[in-house]
């Protein structure tokens, strides 16, 4: 247990050898993950709980975490040794327990680095627990931990009042710390331009159009250079062979080759299982996923996202929101799953359902941005401009009208920034290895599947029948081919597949661009929309869909009457 952004998740991993997503910003942890540790001969459990800042939970992650500390026989406290007197209120309420107690110190390299001298044995001998100094992303000092959690002792009790511990923790601080003047150093100056209004703002600008273009450059590099040559020399030969022996025409060749014509198989339009199924998500989005959490990573560990938070704050409000909301809309542009699910950190149920409604709508995950990039990219970079600019359109004007309609207030913003950290390769490699795993296990199956029902489909009739129905709203109000409900109708299982259907129909410009939007903003893919149900529930989450629906055809019907 610990404060946010003091490196628990770390300690955990070093203890457990579980992989889990840490990140230099608060809120990374919105459930609690479990692990196994030996100590000698017996195997235990290690349980890593949300950051809390005090047992008076205030939060959904801090709810989370009182609901589980109690079922411990010890807790390990992690404290940032950089910021000692904060962290102190939680280890005096924890000492207050009947638990044993060790503290592990962390983040010992950054205190000396900042001219912050702690004085172990007093803190020992005040305290009463262990205090082990610890540096995890090194492992230093976690042998150590290791040791002294089989000898953590329970405490002598004393129940003091909030006022009571803050007169402790600076009868503590006083006792222990001692701080030795320094020279600023270049990161800390550029922590503070970070945040302030002028220099933040050209700063953020300068890095998200770099991160932009670094994704794309990477993206496309990978695509051009690596996986289609990868396709057209050593997997052609091989589906060719497949489609020979099928007997080039079918059925069954058209499941699981596609259509082949004049003896060169065009990839997207096939929709074979062994063309479209594998090259959509494995030459066309794979590496746009890569190149995104890469970025994404750099950001999270070097602590930028949170002062992107601080300088987003005052707009955010306007959208019923505050600053912090910015984080899980980030996430979104890699997935909306784990968007979702960290609408947790906001405070109220009011900013979870506009946060949560807002990714929904108007955040294209990272699956459905490679094919914008990949399919309407072809048409012009102007193209793309109109999709991300029609998005960014709605994101704001329903945020406003969500901020007006539904009741509440938007609490102010109070969030720990942490300091610029030179992120390690390690890390980096790690939770971006992790990131594309999951993509690869849980995605292909789903899009292999998703291209195997809509063939069946195709064969019964059902898509030309649905086709029928829904013309008046897809041809006369959204401007795109009747064949087109059947993408729309994929979309509900992956964005990605859903516009690589769409790109077989000889669409406009035009019609693509609509189509995107159209995708981007219609019912998000089904694992989004079960964890809607989770988090908003059931009265929330058919509300943000009636949203959704109307959003969708009064952007797409405008988009259809200007283009």
């Amino acid at each position: 247990m610990g404060n946010p952004n003091v490196g628990k998740s770390v300690v955990f991993s070093r203890l457990t050898g579980v992989r889990v997503i840490t990140s230099n910003y608060p809120g990374t942890t919105v459930g609690f993950t479990q692990g196994l540790m030996k100590i000698g001969e017996e195997s235990v459990h290690i349980i890593d709980v949300p950051g809390i800042y005090s047992l008076e939970a205030s939060s959904e992650a801090e709810k989370i975490a009182l609901l589980i500390h109690d079922t411990g026989d010890r807790i390990i406290n992690v404290v940032n040794a950089a910021n000692l007197e904060r962290n102190l209120y939680l280890t005096l309420q924890l000492l207050e327990k009947n638990i044993p107690v060790v503290v592990a110190l962390n983040m010992w390299d950054d205190a000396q680095y900042r001219g912050i001298h702690i004085d172990l044995e007093k803190l020992r001998e005040l305290l009463g627990v262990p205090v082990i100094p610890t540096v995890a992303l090194t492992g230093q000092g976690i042998k150590e931990l290791v040791e002294n959690i089989p000898g953590a002792v329970v405490p002598a009790k004393s129940t003091r009042n909030h006022h009571e511990r803050w007169v402790e923790i600076g009868r503590i601080i006083k006792l222990v710390q001692r701080i030795s003047h320094r020279h600023r150093t270049m990161l800390e100056r550029l922590a503070d331009a970070s945040v302030k209004p002028f220099t933040g703002t050209v700063l953020a600008a300068v890095v998200l159009t770099c991160a932009f273009l670094v994704i794309r450059f990477i993206g496309e590099s990978l695509i051009d250079h690596v996986l289609d040559h990868f396709f057209k020399t050593f997997w052609t030969p091989v589906v060719l062979s497949i489609s020979s022996f099928l007997g080039g025409a079918g059925v069954l060749h058209d499941i699981v080759v596609g259509h082949i014509s004049g003896g060169e198989i065009h990839y997207i339009e096939s929709f074979g299982l062994l063309t479209s199924g594998l090259y959509i998500p494995l030459a066309m989005v794979l590496p746009y996923i890569f190149s995104f959490y890469l970025m994404l990573g750099l950001l999270e560990d070097t602590g930028y996202l949170p002062r992107l938070a601080v300088l987003m704050d005052t707009f955010m409000h306007r959208l019923g929101l505050h600053g912090y909301a910015i984080i899980p809309t980030l996430l979104g542009f890699g997935c909306k799953v784990p968007a979702v699910l960290s609408t947790r950190i906001l405070e109220s149920k009011r900013e979870r359902f506009i946060a949560a409604t807002l990714i929904s709508i108007a955040v294209p995950c990272a699956a459905l941005q490679a094919m914008i990039f990949g399919l309407v990219g072809r048409e012009g970079g102007q193209y793309v401009a109109v999709v991300y600019g029609t998005l960014f359109s709605v994101w704001i004007i329903v945020g406003i009208i969500l901020n007006r309609m539904v009741k509440g207030f938007s609490p102010e913003l109070l969030i720990e920034i942490p300091p610029y950290r030179l992120p390690t390769g390690r890390a980096i490699l790690l939770k971006l290895w992790m990131r594309v795993r999951g993509f690869l296990i849980e995605a292909v199956p789903i899009i292999l599947g998703a291209v195997l029902v809509i063939n069946v489909m195709h064969v019964l009739g059902v898509f030309s029948a649905v086709a029928s129905f829904t013309s008046p709203v897809i041809t006369g109000i959204l401007g795109l081919p009747s064949e087109a409900v059947t993408g729309l109708i994929v979309g509900l299982l992956r964005k990605d597949v859903a516009l690589g259907m769409l790109s077989t129909l000889s669409m406009s410009a035009k019609q693509l661009v609509v189509s995107s939007v159209v995708l981007a903003m219609f019912f998000p893919c089904i694992a989004v929309f079960v964890m809607l149900l989770k988090e908003l529930g059931v009265r929330n989450t058919m509300k943000s869909s009636g949203i959704m629906i109307a959003a969708v055809l009064i952007t797409g019907g405008i988009l259809n009457i200007i283009l």
